[in-house]
C-alpha cells in the first residue's frame, strides 16, 4: 500500500491543535490536509523550557488528547447522542451507524493456519452471495496453494485483492471483519494510517483479547453489523514520528517507501539530510537495547521537558489498548481503553524505584539517545518495522485523532472485564472458606 507522502514536517497533521471539543459529524472532511469545522485552536497559558533546543516549548493542545475522528472509512460514523452533555458522548453509548449502506468488506484472515480456511470460505461466500458484498483479500491469501490447488474455493477466485504496500485502500473499504487472533487487528490498524473503517474481530487465534466475537453464529452478528446496530469502542492510536539524522547516509540515496509508514520531509535551519516517517500504532512504542549487551540509555521528554533518563532493557510506551500486552507483562498497571492516557513503561530498569507511569493523552512525548549512551537502540510499533535508532535520531509521540473503531460484542465495559477473566485469568484466587463457629477464634 503506497503510503507515502512527501509533507513538510513543521505542517502539522489534523490532530496538532484540537482541544476536547464536540463530536464531528458524519460529513466533515477529515483528511490530513484540512482543519475540522468549527474548531478553535486551544492554547496553554502554561510554557515550560525546552531544554533541546534552548528555546521556549508551548503547549498548543488540550491534555485530555485531540477529539477523535468519529468518520469511520468512507460510509460508517458514531451515531450522535442527543442527550449527551456539553457534546461529549458517554462512551458506553457509543453507537455504530451508517450514512450509506456499506457495500465493500475487508477480510483479513490469519496467515498460515489451516484452521482458518473453511471459516474463510464460508464467511465470503456469505458476504458475496447472500449480502451482495464486495470482499476485498490479501493477494498471498488466495495465492497460498491449499486455496489454489482446491476446486471447492472457485467462488474465492471472484474476490478483489490487494497488496500491502502497494494497493491503497483509504477510500475503498466501508467495513473489516478478522478472521484468527490479536495480530490480525493489530495489522488491520496498520492498513489504514488515516481513518479506519470499523473492525469486527472473530476470535479464531490463541489469546483473543481483542476479539470478542465466536464464529458459530458469524452470520447473524454481521448481520448486526451490517445494519447498523452495534455497540464500539474507540481504541485510540498513538502517532509517532521517527526523525532520522542524516537520512541518505544511512539508507542512501533513494528512501523505499515505508509499508504503511507516512514518510514526511524535514525542512528547517540545520534539518538538512533528515526525513521523519509516521506510523500510527495501536498497542505501543518500544525501544529496547538490541542485540547490545550495554543497558540501553535513553532520555525521555515530555512537552519539551526532560523527565527522567531510562537505563535498562529499554522503555515501553503503549496506549490503553496496548496496557493489557507487552507493558502488563513489563509490571503496568491495566487501563481501560476509554480512559484518555498515555502508559510510559521500563523494561527491567536498572532502578529500585522507577514505576510505570500513566500521563494524559494530549501530551507530546520525545525519546531520544542519551549523549552518553554507549549504544544504539532499536525501535519497534506494534512488533513490526523494526529498526535502529542512532545518536541525534528522535522519537516523538502524541495520541492520534484516528481511532479505531472495534465492534463490541455486548458493550465496551462487559467486553473488556470478560476479556481480563477469560484470557488474562485477572485476580483468579481460590475463595478463603467462611467461619463456622466465630466463637472459637
Amino acid at each position: 500500500m503506497d503510503c507515502a507522502e512527501e509533507l513538510p514536517l513543521g505542517a502539522e497533521p489534523l490532530d496538532t491543535d484540537q482541544g476536547l471539543g464536540c463530536l464531528c459529524s458524519c460529513d466533515e472532511e477529515l483528511s490530513g490536509d484540512s482543519q475540522l469545522r468549527g474548531r478553535a485552536k486551544s492554547r496553554s497559558l502554561s510554557a515550560s523550557p525546552a531544554l533541546i533546543s534552548g528555546k521556549v516549548y508551548r503547549r498548543t493542545r488540550s491534555l485530555h488528547g485531540p477529539s477523535p475522528a468519529t468518520k469511520f472509512g468512507p460510509k460508517a460514523c458514531m451515531l450522535q447522542n442527543p442527550k449527551a452533555v456539553m457534546h461529549i458522548q458517554d462512551p458506553a453509548s457509543q453507537r455504530l451507524t451508517w450514512s450509506k449502506p456499506p457495500k465493500s468488506i475487508l477480510v483479513i484472515k490469519k496467515i498460515q493456519d489451516h484452521r482458518l480456511l473453511q471459516p474463510f470460505k464460508d464467511l465470503c461466500i456469505f458476504l458475496m452471495e447472500e449480502k451482495e458484498m464486495i470482499v476485498y483479500v490479501e493477494k498471498k491469501v488466495l495465492e497460498d496453494p491449499t486455496i489454489a490447488d482446491d476446486e471447492s474455493f472457485g467462488p474465492l477466485k471472484k474476490l478483489y485483492t490487494f497488496r500491502e504496500g502497494l494497493d491503497d485502500l483509504s477510500d475503498r473499504i466501508d467495513f473489516i471483519i478478522c478472521l484468527g487472533g490479536d495480530g490480525t487487528l493489530l495489522y488491520a490498524s496498520s492498513l489504514f494510517q488515516g481513518s479506519v473503517p470499523p473492525v469486527m474481530a472473530f476470535h479464531l487465534g490463541s489469546l483473543g483479547f481483542l476479539t470478542p466475537f465466536n464464529f458459530d453464529t458469524y452470520q447473524s452478528k454481521v448481520t448486526q453489523v451490517i445494519e447498523g446496530n452495534a455497540a464500539i469502542i474507540l481504541r485510540n492510536r498513538l502517532k509517532v514520528k521517527v526523525i532520522k539524522e542524516n537520512w541518505e547516509s544511512k539508507v542512501g540515496q533513494e528512501h523505499p517507501v515505508e509499508e504503511n509508514g507516512r514518510i514526511v520531509a524535514k525542512h528547517g535551519e540545520n534539518d538538512l539530510g533528515k526525513r521523519a516517517v509516521q506510523y500510527q500504532v495501536l498497542n505501543e512504542v518500544v525501544v529496547d537495547r538490541g542485540p547490545s549487551s550495554y543497558l540501553s540509555n535513553v532520555d525521555l521528554f515530555l512537552n519539551g521537558r526532560l523527565i527522567t533518563s531510562v537505563q535498562g532493557d529499554g522503555v515501553i510506551v503503549s496506549t490503553p489498548t496496548g496496557s493489557t500486552a507487552y507493558a502488563a507483562a513489563a509490571g503496568a498497571s491495566m487501563i481501560h481503553p476509554n480512559v484518555p492516557a498515555i502508559m510510559i513503561t521500563p523494561i527491567c530498569p536498572h532502578s529500585l524505584s522507577f514505576r510505570p507511569i500513566v500521563v494524559p493523552a494530549g501530551v507530546d512525548l520525545q525519546i531520544m539517545l542519551s549523549p552518553d549512551a554507549r549504544n544504539t537502540a532499536w525501535i519497534s510499533f506494534d512488533g513490526r518495522k523494526r529498526q535502529e535508532i542512532c545518536h541525534g535520531d528522535r522519537i516523538t509521540i502524541t495520541t492520534s485523532c484516528y481511532p479505531v473503531p472495534s465492534i463490541c460484542f455486548r458493550d465496551p465495559v462487559n467486553d473488556w472485564f470478560d476479556s481480563l477473566a477469560e484470557c488474562l485469568h485477572w485476580n483468579v484466587r481460590k475463595k478463603q472458606s467462611h467461619l463456622t463457629d466465630v466463637e472459637d477464634y
